[in-house]
């Protein structure tokens, strides 16, 4: 479980924007973006070459 400390001070490395938990994919994910940063062994990796594009179907999903 990543600690809820770490997750309210946490921003995306590009757009300084605010970070979703996902628990069940075990990533952050910013709309901005449209990317989705791991979480390895309860370990944020806010590397922009380890993220993922999401689809604009996978951000629709997020808003309702």
């Amino acid at each position: 479980m990543v600690d809820k400390k770490l997750l309210d001070i946490l921003v995306c490395p590009l757009c300084k924007g605010p970070l979703l938990y996902r628990k069940s994919e075990q990533e952050l994910v910013c709309r901005a973006d449209r990317l989705a940063y791991p979480v390895r062994d309860d370990i944020p990796v806010m590397l922009e070459e380890e993220a993922r594009e999401l689809s604009l179907d996978e951000i629709e999903k997020l808003d309702s």
